[in-house]
């Protein structure tokens, strides 16, 4: 697994402080991005937290996930989580070191007491006595929030940075981007009252690897299924839902989304809602299957109209909460197909996030360059190689293309309705639902070029 190393820089440690008006979580950040640019340590937020426990127990959650590596639990992850200010919301949010399970937290503004909510994102910084502070944060406690250091601070201060440099494997940065286009599949499937989340939540195992099932709405709660039966929705590996034990005793309801209909292990994500905020855990299809290899994005990467429409699209976003693809179509001119494609191929690059509870996108700005998604993916590169080569012949008609590797030949077919299929090991394995295989991307590719060029 290709990594590099990221590196943070804080002015100061994390930490929970005690204040003339109460206790004051101060959040460090590095950094950050902003509307003005690049920023070292950005401010985006001064004011109270209107449910100091839940939102104190919210932020250890997304901090378990990231510290988490729920399949090989041996080895240790940690990568601060990732926090953007929307103007009206902050989100939180982070990726297990197995890549399996992204979190995030919607601070809305119905949470937050103070100041005006900025624009941009960057890291905070969450270390030990942070989490051990948060912990004995109590209902009754008034807590201060701010996330960055205000003007006055950044210039008077002269202390030595407090650095850390983390792993970053190319899996998270494709995680993160396939996250986003599995997500935008996602339906509410279920709703649970707060007695029954919690009652459900509880049952499930904590600890140990348990086979993918299945559970199927039955009344106001959750029953569970051996079969993906009419109505059901993936439970992939129920333990990795642990980090929401954490807020159970604050939860309001929970709420599952997954795709309309699935015949085999799926996606699916798990809402708890919280007094002014919505804790959310989408996990993959399988606890020893990361979100890296399910190559959403990659129809959208092999495209060169994609890669330029997503240039164009990037200066209409502005951190904004809601990315609607009518909105933006009517923006920018193009169809919501275009659009689509341009927030997926953004979204490789970690500017574009999905909000399953509002259904839609929303913009943030992560540390990572444009096109490295697109150079780490295998596939990816082996669809360029074949079509570098020459190895792919459409034949008459369009509908039907050959590709020849090494000795043999692979027959890609295109229907009526615009689906894909091969002849090649991976597609029978997968049948398409882990995304093209290398044959059809490049088909695609030499599909799309000769197009160009006619």
């Amino acid at each position: 697994m290709t990594q590099s190393a990221h590196a943070y820089a804080y002015l100061r440690p994390s930490a929970v402080l005690d204040g003339v008006d109460g206790r004051r979580l101060d959040l460090a950040t590095s950094g950050g991005a902003t509307p003005l640019g690049a920023a070292a340590n950005p401010r985006f937020f001064a004011g109270f937290l209107a449910d100091p426990a839940p939102a104190a127990a919210a932020l250890l959650a997304v901090a378990d996930v990231a510290a988490a590596r729920y399949y090989q639990p041996q080895l240790r992850a940690s990568l601060d989580p990732v926090v953007t200010a929307n103007g009206d919301r902050l989100r939180f949010e982070s990726f297990s070191g197995c890549c399996g399970v992204y979190a995030r937290l919607d601070v809305l503004q119905a949470g937050l007491d103070g100041d005006d909510i900025g624009h941009g994102t960057t890291n905070v910084d969450v270390n030990n006595p942070l989490r051990e502070a948060l912990t004995r944060i109590g209902p009754a406690d008034p807590l201060h929030l701010a996330v960055g250091p205000d003007a006055l601070e950044v210039t008077t201060f002269d202390g030595p940075l407090v650095e850390k440099k983390v792993p970053l494997p190319e899996r998270w940065l494709r995680g993160f981007a396939e996250t986003q286009v599995t997500a935008a599949g996602f339906d509410l499937r279920a709703e649970l009252p707060a007695a029954e989340a919690v009652r459900f939540l509880r049952s499930l195992p904590r600890g140990g690897r348990s086979s993918v099932g299945w559970v199927v709405p039955a009344g106001r709660t959750l029953r569970p299924t051996t079969r993906p039966v009419p109505g059901a929705v993936c439970l992939p590996g129920p333990e990795r839902l642990v980090a929401l034990q954490r807020v159970l005793r604050h939860a309001l309801a929970l709420r599952v989304y997954g795709p309309a209909a699935a015949s085999g292990p799926a996606a699916s994500a798990w809402e708890v809602v919280l007094p002014g905020m919505r804790l959310t855990l989408t996990l993959s299809p399988d606890a020893s299957r990361g979100f890296s290899g399910e190559g959403g994005v990659l129809g959208a990467l092999a495209t060169g109209t994609a890669e330029q429409d997503a240039e164009f699209v990037a200066v209409l976003l502005a951190w904004e909460p809601r990315i609607e693809i009518a909105d933006l179509a009517e923006q920018s001119g193009l169809t919501p197909e275009r659009v689509r494609a341009a927030l997926t191929r953004l979204g490789t690059a970690g500017q574009i996030g999905y909000d399953t509870a509002e259904a839609a996108y929303f913009h943030r700005q992560l540390p990572y360059d444009a096109g490295r998604a697109e150079a780490a993916n295998p596939r990816l590169r082996a669809a360029r190689a074949l079509v570098a080569a020459g190895a792919v012949r459409l034949e008459e008609g369009g509908a039907t293309a050959l590709v020849t590797v090494d000795d043999h030949v692979q027959r890609v077919r295109t229907d009526e309705a615009g689906r894909v299929s091969c002849t090649c090991l991976w597609w029978a394995k997968y049948r398409g639902g882990r995304g093209p295989c290398k044959h059809a991307l490049a088909v695609g590719i030499v599909r799309e070029t000769e197009g160009a060029g006619a």
